[in-house]
């Protein structure tokens, strides 16, 4: 045997290449070496993804090594890095850090360079606790006082320190400092010892700009320091008196050098306090008074007399300092004192005649008063009588005396000087016309300090005549019978009453009483006829008597009055009601059940208008019960089962049953029945998944470890209900707890709060053995294994808070809340950080930054956020969480964010909005009465509640005529509010009497006020449509039938005249031909929206178009004209053939007046052939043409006719024809020339062999070709007479 050495060497080498290539696997690539992190990234947050490849595509595991793996951790199997420590750009701001990336044989170690970004973490640092200044009060605006320093030690904008002053106290000193950058504190305004402040307190706040690295909210960090500064008074000010005004008193004859009062002046610069001298400057009375000039003390000086002095003396009294001040003078100031002379009784009262009043008074002494009073009244009576007593503080006693003095009283009885004096009447019984017309009496004024003093006056009293007598009714009582709902204005009926006082004949005026009756009936105030006001109202079962007063008033206002009864008689409005509004009946599967609907009708009882029949309104499962039409007891018809019904009906079915009235028009209420098939428990709980598998850490009690799923397929609640229990492998270490979920139940397994688990000391596993139990025991089991997690770190934790109430509009710069955070470590730092904040605005939760919350914890408004407005957003969620800055490893934040509700509260700071209507307001002839609504506005207020509620008013009422002329109309409208759903709604109504009869509209202005006062207007154009725009429309149909289809009716003539259709009237037709067709009347008026309105031919003519008239007559319409368009067509026809006959007519006329002029001037012409004439000018006169004759005729054949020939026309000739031929019978000597002659010779061109004839007369030779034109071998003929131009011809 032999074979190829050669290809098995290269078979060989092939082979061993291959091995070679198989075991050559690379190692793994790191792809990038520099990464650039946020310092604040959270502890447990995702860092970086290490970048790395391999060529064979194996799978990477990663590793950290020094230096600084104890900052992060790594995923071994993705690179994802988190950070574990935290990290610190300041200190450290670039980091290497050691990996390692292995494919599995290989391995690639690396340093990576990570930069650190530098976050806000740092807050600026004063480099003075406080700083003192003291400054004199007279210190210039602008002036530096001090200057404050603070550093940060972030970078960029975090870096950057602003200066602000945040707080002065006290807080009306807050104008007087400013701050720049650099952190110069200046004066910014005057300062004042005495009248602001001797000290102030500034709170000054280094703030950083702001920065952010790892979240996307701009942290911004702050601390303050706080500056007293002191105010040093300066002498600048006038002494001042206290205890202002002054004011003294002293008798007169007091001893010289008796005191009167003290005066007090003392130096407003306190912090000079300088000594005063007095002294008195002027007098009103020389000489009477001194002062002490050491301590003010005013004391007599000199004998005091008040009848020569006065009742006062005043003083000008003069304080001044006994240093210079600040300008180099004595400063001072004065007072003025008044000290006041008392007086001792001397003289006796007098009596005065006042007349006038104000500054036109004038009394004059008098002893005769007199005075006028009406009979019977007790009133008092004034006679112009003044007392007066010259002396101070007399008291004087007024005394009556005289035959009648008991009728009356004086007032006052006892009184002071100057006092008014008035009879006050006693007696009115006394006062009688018919028995005393006047009355005389003495009035007597004693001083009652010296009796012996006194003055007498008399005073007449003259009585008057009153009416006296009141109206009476002839009864007490009437009675009176009317139909509910009767329309208004029906008469109810008449009553009169009668006044014997003649002045009141005639002029008796009624009204009924109480008002509350005027929502029902009225009166008619000159006539006494009683009507129905108010339609609606008078329904029988809400009420079906009626009393009332009906009170007469003659012209003094003296009123009788009359009971009135009014009875309603019953008509059939009233619905069945039923007893209950729903009925609840509960069967079990395969049951019976019957229950008794129950309902009562309001109208009469002994009427078929309150008889009910039962019956059962048909749907899905009506088919499955009965009812009893006239019982009412409703029952199934056979075995009812669940489980045939819908499953979303949960069993339950929904019965509609009527209670029907058999008046007419019947009336019907309706009701629910629900019907609850219940459920039998056949199903046993199930499990969502045959296992479950759930981690949990270490060291966390009451932990969420996972939660296990079962639904019961039974139909019910009490069946499917489910309770989960452990009933295996929990070692006491696990808890479950059941909810609620969608179908079925979800059970929570937490770890047991009270126990810990520990990774190292315990179990790692567990396999519990979890229990699902329906109310009824039946169960089923699932295997739960549990993971134990190792960790090795202790978090802070953050309470929730109460919700908080804050006003919108608020501009506090305090705290109106703050969180609250524990840690379980004991050395620990916390601070708190914002997560979010969403404000609930429209229903919707949205970012916003109405508040701020401080490292502390505290939440404040943020005064450069969106301003707090509830009825933009009315509730504020706020999120946060809290730090541990001393935690060395795990995590240092609260695993559960703590939550803050802050509740906007509403203030009144909206006023009301009116909402845009297009509808047309009107007023008919037919609905004048007050009460009539005529319009509608509508309005919101975006406030809540109280602050929302609206009330409308008719701020003015003008009137607009059809020239434009705007006058006041009174307030003949009125406004009543309404609310739904949140609008407003202001019916304007009709409260008085309006002009039907005048041309133009209303201008009602309508405000909307709300509880605030706060309003907002607009104005109604009120239009008045005349009767004589009113449209009568017939239908064949019953009023019923009309009624029914009346919206169709109205939509049809809506659409076919593009207006505002406002039906006023349905009613049958009343002659006995139509009742007998059952004809139904529709009167309506059509109004577009200027206020302008259709008349009958106009909307007669809109809706005979074919499209709407087609609809209009199936709804019933009696009649409508066919369209104009064939009438149109025929009368255009008629038009066209007049128009024809008429041109044919004159052009006869003028053919046959032409030919008779022919005639005529050729019978001239040989008259005129006889004659010459010596005055032609230019040719032989051709009688008959235009040049001669107003006939305008052509030139015409000059041969010899008879004059005697008889034409035809002779007895037809017009006048105009007859004056023509005049006019050629009178030319005298008419001849021609020869070479005149010539011109009438007749010129052949191209003659031929024809021989024609020659003529003397160019138009003797035209005639003699007439008939030859048409042969076909005429020789063509031309004829010149140079005797024509063209404007003979």
């Amino acid at each position: 045997m032999s074979f190829d050495m050669g290809g098995s060497a290269r078979s060989i080498l092939l082979l061993l290449c291959l091995i070679s290539l198989a075991n050559a696997n690379t190692s793994p690539v790191i792809k990038q070496y520099v990464y650039k992190l946020c310092e604040d990234i959270p502890i447990g947050s995702f860092a970086f993804t290490i970048v790395a490849e391999d060529i064979e595509g194996e799978a990477l595991t990663y590793l950290l090594t020094e230096p600084n793996a104890a900052y992060f951790e790594v995923d071994k199997n993705t690179g994802n890095v988190s950070v574990v420590k935290e990290l610190d750009a300041e200190n450290n701001p670039l980091m290497e850090l050691g990996v390692i990336v292995s494919d599995g044989p290989n391995e690639t170690p690396a340093e990576l360079n990570l930069i650190l970004l530098d976050a806000n973490d740092n807050k600026p640092i004063f480099q003075q606790s406080s700083y003192d200044a003291s400054i004199r009060e007279d210190t210039k605006v602008g002036a530096s006082l001090f200057r404050v320093e603070a550093t940060d030690a972030d970078s960029g904008d975090a870096g950057a320190v602003r200066y602000s002053i945040d707080e002065v106290v006290p807080n009306r000193g807050f104008s007087l400092f400013t701050i720049n950058g650099n952190g110069d504190v200046k004066l910014n305004g005057s300062l004042n010892y005495t009248e602001l402040s001797t000290f102030y307190q500034l709170k000054i706040m280094a703030a950083d700009g702001g920065g952010r690295c790892h979240y996307n909210t701009t942290e911004y960090s702050n601390s303050t320091a706080f500056a007293f500064i002191t105010v040093v008074d300066i002498p600048d000010l006038n002494p001042e008196f206290i205890g202002l005004p002054y004011t003294g008193k002293v008798e007169e004859h007091s001893a010289v050098g008796q005191s009167v009062l003290q005066v007090t002046a003392i130096d407003p610069d306190t912090g000079v306090n300088d000594d005063i001298i007095y002294s008195i400057e002027t007098s009103t009375a020389d000489g009477l008074f001194q002062i002490s000039s050491d301590d003010g003390v005013i004391s007599v000086n000199s004998i005091i007399d008040r009848e020569v002095t006065g009742a006062t003396v005043t003083l000008t009294v003069k304080a001044t300092e006994s240093k210079q001040n600040i300008y180099g003078v004595y400063a001072n100031t004065t007072a003025r004192v008044q000290i006041n002379i008392q007086d001792i009784n001397d003289n006796r009262p007098e009596f005065y005649k006042c007349e006038g009043s104000g500054d036109q008074r004038s009394c004059v002494k008098a002893s005769h008063f007199t005075g006028e009073v009406s009979e019977h009244m007790l009133v008092s009576i004034p006679i112009n009588m003044m007392v007066r007593d010259p002396d101070e503080n007399s008291r004087i006693q007024l005394l009556l005396e005289g035959e009648d003095k008991a009728v009356f009283s004086v007032e006052p009885q006892s009184t002071m000087s100057d006092s008014v004096v008035q009879l006050v009447v006693k007696q009115n019984q006394n006062l009688d016309f018919e028995v005393k017309q006047q009355m005389v009496l003495n009035v007597i004024a004693i001083d009652e300090e010296e009796t012996s003093f006194q003055s007498t006056a008399t005073v007449t009293i003259n009585i008057k005549d009153t009416n006296d007598k009141s109206p009476m009714f002839l009864k007490d009582i009437y009675k009176f019978v009317v139909a509910e709902h009767s329309p208004v204005g029906t008469e109810v009926g008449n009553v009169t009453a009668e006044d014997p006082d003649t002045m009141d004949q005639g002029k008796i005026t009624y009204r009924l009483l109480p008002d509350s009756i005027l929502m029902y009936f009225n009166v008619k105030p000159q006539t006494g006829v009683i009507y129905v006001a108010n339609e609606t109202l008078l329904d029988r079962e809400v009420r079906s008597l009626y009393s009332a007063t009906l009170q007469a008033r003659d012209t003094e206002n003296k009123t009788g009055s009359a009971q009135l009864e009014i009875t309603l008689t019953d008509i059939n409005d009233q619905h069945p009601v039923i007893n209950r509004d729903s009925y609840l009946v509960f069967v079990e599967e395969g049951g019976q059940f019957d229950i008794k609907i129950e309902a009562t009708d309001a109208d009469d009882i002994n009427t078929a208008n309150s008889q009910i029949v039962y019956g059962i309104v048909p749907s899905r499962y009506s088919d499955n019960f009965t009812i009893d039409p006239s019982t009412g007891v409703l029952r199934n018809l056979g075995e009812l089962d669940r489980e045939v019904l819908d499953p979303k009906l949960n069993g339950r079915i929904e019965l509609n049953v009527t209670a029907t009235d058999k008046g007419t028009p019947p009336l019907y209420t309706v009701t629910t029945v629900i019907i609850n098939i219940e459920d039998v428990n056949d199903n046993v709980p199930q499990f969502g998944a045959p296992s479950y598998t759930f981690s949990v850490k270490e060291g966390e009690r009451g932990a969420y470890v996972g939660s296990v799923y079962a639904e019961d397929l039974d139909q019910t609640k009490d069946f499917n209900r489910i309770s989960f229990s452990i009933i295996n492998g929990s070692i006491g270490s696990f808890i479950i707890r059941t909810n609620a979920e969608g179908r079925g139940y979800r059970g929570v397994i937490t770890v047991d709060p009270d126990i810990e688990l520990d990774f190292d000391n315990g179990n790692k596993e567990y396999k519990l053995e979890v229990e699902a139990a329906d109310l009824e025991e039946k169960t089923a089991v699932v295997m739960v294994q549990v993971n134990l997690l190792d960790v090795n770190d202790e978090r802070p934790e953050i309470d929730d808070k109460d919700s908080l109430t804050v006003k919108e509009n608020i501009t506090i710069t305090g705290a109106v809340g703050s969180f609250t955070g524990s840690d379980k470590d004991g050395n620990h730092s916390l601070v708190y950080e914002l997560l979010s904040m969403e404000c609930r605005c429209g229903g919707s939760l949205t970012t916003c930054n109405s508040f701020i919350l401080d490292p502390t914890g505290e939440v404040r408004v943020n005064p450069e956020g969106e301003p707090l407005d509830y009825e933009k957003c009315d509730q504020v969620e706020i999120k946060a969480q809290v730090v541990d800055e001393f935690t060395e490893k795990g995590h240092n934040n609260s695993e559960q964010a703590g939550k803050m509700v802050i509740v906007i509260e509403d203030i009144n700071d909206n006023a009301p909005e009116f909402i845009h209507s297009d509808s047309v307001s009107v007023v008919f002839s037919e609905s004048t009465s007050p009460g009539t609504p005529v319009a509608t506005v509508s309005a919101t207020d975006r406030d809540s509640e109280i602050n929302g509620k609206i009330e409308f008013t008719v701020a003015a009422v003008r009137f607009e005529d059809a020239n434009n002329n705007i006058v006041d109309a009174g307030f003949v409208f009125k406004a009543v509010t309404a609310s739904q759903d949140g609008v407003y709604v202001g019916t304007i109504q009709i409260s008085g009497d309006l002009d039907i009869q005048r041309k133009g509209k209303y201008l009602v202005s309508v405000s909307a006020v709300d509880s605030r006062g706060l309003y907002s207007s607009t104005v109604l154009d009120v239009f008045i449509i005349h009767e004589e725009y009113k449209v009568e429309l017939e239908f064949t149909s019953s009023r019923v039938e009309v009624q029914n289809k009346l919206s169709q009716i109205v939509g049809v003539l809506s659409a076919a005249t593009k207006t505002d259709v406002r039906v006023v009237d349905v009613r049958s037709d009343t002659p006995e031909v139509s009742r007998a067709s059952d004809d139904t009347i529709i009167l309506a008026y059509f109004v577009y929206s200027n206020g302008t309105a259709l008349t009958s031919d106009e909307v007669e003519a809109m809706i005979s178009k074919e499209e709407y008239r087609s609809q209009l007559l199936e709804l019933g319409l009696k009649s409508i004209p066919p369209p104009p368009t064939l009438v149109y067509i025929l009368l255009g026809i008629v038009g066209g053939l007049l128009i024809v006959m008429a041109v044919l007519t004159i052009s006869l006329m003028c053919t046959r007046r032409n030919y008779r002029r022919k005639l005529k001037a050729a019978k001239a012409m040989k008259s005129a052939s006889m004659v010459t004439s010596h005055d032609q000018k230019s040719g032989p006169v051709l009688p008959g043409t235009n040049k001669y004759t107003m006939e305008g005729a052509n030139p015409v054949l000059n041969l010899d006719i008879d004059t005697a020939m008889a034409l035809g026309f002779g007895a037809e000739s017009t006048d105009v024809d007859q004056s023509s031929l005049s006019s050629m019978d009178t030319v005298d000597a008419m001849s021609f020339s020869e070479d005149q002659t010539k011109h009438f010779t007749m010129n052949q061109y191209q003659a031929g062999d024809n021989g024609l004839p020659e003529y003397d007369e160019v138009l003797s030779a035209a005639l003699a070709q007439r008939g030859r034109g048409r042969d076909s071998d005429h020789h063509p003929m031309a004829f010149n007479n140079r005797a024509f131009s063209t404007t003979d011809l």
